[in-house]
């Protein structure tokens, strides 16, 4: 089956050597993503809240980017820096996904550069779409 990259549309730097996203067939698979600014490379650091939205709105683009919606988001892995944080990023998670959320995986994890949260995902993407 036939592989397709698909890129953050607004990823202007090399942040490492993967894929924002792979499509094959009717299954996105994204990269974990975190709080970057993608046109610098940087972390952007904040809250819990902050990072979290922020890393919610990358895979929401590159879904997007890939001919999905949120709405077609089926699974995600989240990595926290400190799992005591979970009631906060929990409650910008939930208010972030609406009607059936995507099934969700969460640990406590080393993360690189300070970050606070990485989340990588899995969409089942309409090939009408595409």
């Amino acid at each position: 089956m036939k592989k397709l990259e698909i890129k953050h549309p607004d990823k202007a730097i090399n942040t490492g050597a993967y894929s924002s996203g792979v499509l094959v067939g009717d299954l996105l698979f994204v990269s974990g993503q975190g709080p970057l600014d993608l046109a610098t490379g940087d972390v952007k650091h904040g809250t819990i809240e902050e990072e979290t939205l922020l890393t919610l709105s990358h895979i929401q683009k590159i879904v997007e980017a890939a001919g999905g919606t949120i709405d077609d988001i089926v699974k995600c892995t989240v990595h926290l820096e400190d799992i005591n944080e979970f009631d906060r990023y929990d409650a910008v998670y939930g208010s972030f996904f609406t009607g059936i959320r995507p099934a969700r995986t969460t640990v406590q994890s080393v993360l690189s550069d300070g970050i606070k949260i990485e989340i990588d995902a899995i969409a089942r993407i309409n090939s009408a779409n595409v």
